[in-house]
């Protein structure tokens, strides 16, 4: 089954909020992120009662047949620390699984580029096949580990001497997905998904959202494809179906069809409309969907020098925003400015 059309929308959904324009870490809006789809941990949640949830729930009809399969797969963000610091022994060659000391500081300038720290993100997934999609029999949760884990990346100068490094950390993650298949009617089941944030957090760091963001799943967001059956849209259900539709519970979820056909289907934080798209003439991610790419890209140009410096050292997908923004041949502008879609012949009123 080619998913690659609902993966475009997927990844869309999964940077959303990433960072926004003015893409700075000292902007007002880029103080908090990570506001969708964020699975924070149960304990968390129960501790500290807000808007934050540790679950979140998919229920959406499909039509079955007797070889009905279902693939389900779990998307979600999770949260690196990079920290920068300089080298106490610059220039010193360590063992490929040595900790060297370092001091650590808010920037390093190196062979001519900016280092500073930041919350990046690392993309983490888990796909699963249920074979037999109409079958009402119970099915026990799905748990699923992801390990913590660093990684150091040193930082040399025109000499090619080490003398600062990048330490990027992880947190383990233990996430939870229950699934349940209830037959309705003329071989119609409703599909219920549960995904859970069961991670552990230390004793001490229950205290704020920051504490709890990297044990946190953020973006997170569901996709479904089903082979020798299709799905019903719940939005606009066939008239039969309607009641079943209505009665589907989605919890900080939104479920549409995706894709082509009645396949495929996305679940996400982000409210869409059934088979969304991403126009051909977007050049590239931007990390807000709901602006217009023309107007986002004429705002990072009319940004200052030691705003684009800012930008550009911060992340290095906000870089390459900057970079494919400033280097967009005019024709590309043009095509940004607008496009006629769906025509329809316009019907004379008797």
């Amino acid at each position: 089954m080619n998913l690659e059309p609902v993966e475009k929308i997927a990844e869309a959904v999964l940077y959303e909020g990433y960072m926004l324009y003015p893409y700075r870490p000292s902007s007002v809006k880029n103080q908090r992120r990570w506001n969708f789809g964020v699975l924070c941990p149960q304990s968390y949640c129960e501790r500290q009662p807000g808007s934050d949830s540790w679950t979140m729930q998919t229920e959406c009809l499909v039509r079955t047949t007797a070889s009905t399969q279902l693939t389900i797969k779990i998307r979600f963000l999770q949260i690196v620390h990079r920290y920068v610091g300089t080298l106490r022994n610059p220039g010193k060659l360590y063992p490929e699984n040595a900790e060297p000391e370092l001091d650590p500081v808010d920037r390093l300038e190196v062979g001519g580029r900016i280092y500073q720290p930041w919350d990046e993100a690392a993309e983490r997934e888990h796909t699963f096949t249920l074979l037999d999609a109409g079958s009402p029999a119970p099915h026990s949760p799905l748990r699923i580990n992801f390990l913590p884990g660093k990684s150091l990346e040193y930082l040399c100068d025109e000499q090619g001497h080490a003398v600062g490094a990048i330490r990027r950390e992880w947190q383990h993650l233990t996430a939870s997905i229950e699934f349940e298949v209830t037959p309705t009617r003329d071989d119609v089941v409703k599909l219920t998904i549960r995904i859970a944030n069961l991670t552990p957090m230390p004793a001490h760091t229950h205290e704020t959202r920051e504490d709890a963001l990297p044990f946190s799943l953020a973006s997170a967001h569901t996709i479904l494809a089903v082979e020798h059956g299709e799905f019903l849209s719940l939005l606009d259900p066939p008239a039969e179906f309607s009641d079943l539709a209505a009665a589907c519970s989605n919890i900080g979820t939104w479920p549409v069809l995706a894709g082509n056909a009645a396949e495929t289907m996305l679940s996400s934080p982000i409210i869409l409309y059934d088979h969304p798209q991403i126009a051909p003439e977007s050049a590239g991610n931007l990390f807000d969907s709901t602006e217009i790419d023309e107007i986002l890209s004429l705002r990072i140009l009319t940004l200052t020098d030691d705003e684009k410096r800012e930008m550009s050292r911060s992340d290095d997908r906000t870089r390459e925003i900057l970079e494919r923004t400033e280097n967009m041949p005019d024709e590309q502008f043009l095509k940004l400015h607008g496009v006629l879609r769906g025509l329809i012949p316009h019907k004379e009123v008797a």
